[in-house]
């Protein structure tokens, strides 16, 4: 340690970040971690997942008041307004007491925060602001930012981010989203709860098209139900402002004729890219990949330590999805490594939630995946039409679907679409950990009534013996 001053750096206080400097100094090393915002936590605490998830409760409280939905329920409402400011000011205060949280968590441990930017000298030490700094370890953990159409250029105002959709001064009367990924329709989602006209435009020939085809299939059809405009297939040309709105040029993606649709404000949404801009990385003697699906990610050995000695990454600037658990789970494995202990990250399984109503969640391969790659399986699917929870929510929509292998009937993937999808994806989460079959879901018992005991009809199903279908 007399060469010096840190055992480790972390550059980046996101998800990833900030919990492997929690956790290496949990180890007993001397810790810093550098972050230019004014507040620790990251996109996800800031920007992302936090007021997103604020926003998209709120949001549905709003709906379900003023709808009427609550009057079975023997819940009879006078007049419902939305007050937006209040619902701003809400997820204001719930990422001020996360974010205030994980400095709380920094001086526990004696984590030191170094406020700025970093940029690397060498292998071994980087500059923030006048001062340099020297570590025997350094994990970049600078996450990712939003990624631009090209020609389509963000004004804040009109033509906008997934940053400024979490602000909006007033409710736009139509809102188009470019993208229809999982943060474009829980964007979408939101201001169409309170009152927007939402059109969504999907390049590919399907929203989330990394998502098994059969839940995209039944979630684009529920949110069309809702109101939503779905346009796949189709190619944004040109995005233009147009008074105090915009106008959208688009075209089937094959080619054709193009048509325009006005807007009030259009949110770009068609991905994120990795965050690795002014870090000079290439002086640590790294190098970014140059192309194909990784581009622009810093590629890291199976420990998440990179070809240079002391130099350690993870979260999104690596390959994998952009998923702040999975940011998390890197940190803490990648913490562990570098104090000389095991740490793992099973990607295969890591599960994936869209926070629309319904949720969609899914966890391991998608049919389509175990085709391809000449897997042989069974299926196994409940509807929540048939789960006795669900029907006394009057919340039915969707359902859980078991794949397992044919020969050993161990799962392989579980894709769920429902209200509670994205709590229940994590009990397939862990059976897929521990290797379970599908005959050990089923044989699980489960708390009667709840929404899970569709998890274990649909495994019952794997082998066609469900019973309440």
């Amino acid at each position: 340690m007399a060469d010096f001053d840190f055992d480790l750096v972390v550059i980046g206080a996101g998800p990833g970040g900030y919990v492997a400097a929690i956790r290496a100094a949990q180890h007993g090393l001397k810790v810093a971690c550098i972050e230019k915002r004014e507040t620790l936590g990251g996109v996800c605490l800031n920007i992302g997942c936090i007021p997103s998830k604020a926003l998209l409760n709120g949001s549905a409280l709003y709906e379900e008041a003023h709808s009427g939905g609550l009057a079975k329920f023997g819940v009879k409402l006078g007049s419902v307004e939305l007050d937006l400011p209040q619902l701003l000011a809400e997820k204001d205060k719930v990422v001020k007491e996360l974010t205030d949280g994980v400095a709380f968590l920094f001086k526990k441990n004696k984590v030191e925060w170094i406020k700025g930017a970093a940029s690397f000298v060498d292998a071994k030490s980087v500059k923030v602001g006048d001062r340099t700094i020297t570590a025997k370890n350094f994990i970049i953990a600078t996450g990712s930012e939003v990624a631009n159409l090209p020609g389509i250029e963000p004004d804040g105002d009109v033509i906008i981010t997934s940053t400024e959709a979490l602000a909006l001064p007033k409710v736009p009367a139509h809102l188009v989203v470019i993208g229809g990924g999982y943060i474009g329709l829980e964007m979408g989602s939101v201001w169409g709860r309170l009152g927007s006209k939402v059109t969504v435009v999907e390049y590919a020939d399907r929203i989330v098209p990394a998502m098994d085809i059969e839940v995209a299939t039944a979630f684009a059809r529920v949110l069309k139900k809702q109101g939503m405009t779905i346009k796949t297939a189709t190619k944004v040309t040109a995005v233009t402002r147009k008074g105090k709105g915009a106008v959208v040029t688009v075209e089937p993606a094959a080619g054709g004729a193009a048509e325009t649709i006005d807007a009030d404000v259009v949110l770009l949404s068609i991905g994120r890219r990795p965050n690795t801009d002014g870090l000079n990385i290439e002086a640590t003697g790294l190098t970014l990949e140059a192309a194909g699906p990784n581009r622009g990610r810093i590629m890291v050995n199976g420990d998440f330590s990179t070809k240079v000695p002391g130099i350690w990454a993870i979260g999104d600037v690596v390959p994998g999805p952009m998923l702040a658990h999975k940011a998390e789970d890197e940190g803490i494995a990648c913490a562990d490594n570098i104090a000389g202990l095991n740490g793992h990250v099973n990607h295969d399984v890591i599960p994936a939630v869209v926070y629309t109503h319904p949720e969609v969640a899914s966890v391991g391969k998608t049919e389509e995946e175990l085709k391809a790659a000449g897997i042989a399986y069974k299926s196994g699917k409940f509807p929540f039409a048939g789960n006795s929870r669900a029907k006394t929510n009057r919340d039915t929509e969707g359902f859980v679907k078991v794949l397992a292998d044919a020969a050993t009937d161990r799962v392989l993937g579980v894709h769920i679409i429902g209200s509670m999808a994205g709590t229940m994806i994590a009990e397939a989460a862990l059976a897929m950990e521990f290797g379970a079959s599908s005959e050990d879901i089923a044989a699980t018992c489960h708390a009667h009534p709840t929404h899970p005991e569709a998890l274990k009809e649909a495994a019952m199903a794997v082998t066609g013996k469900a019973i309440h279908v």
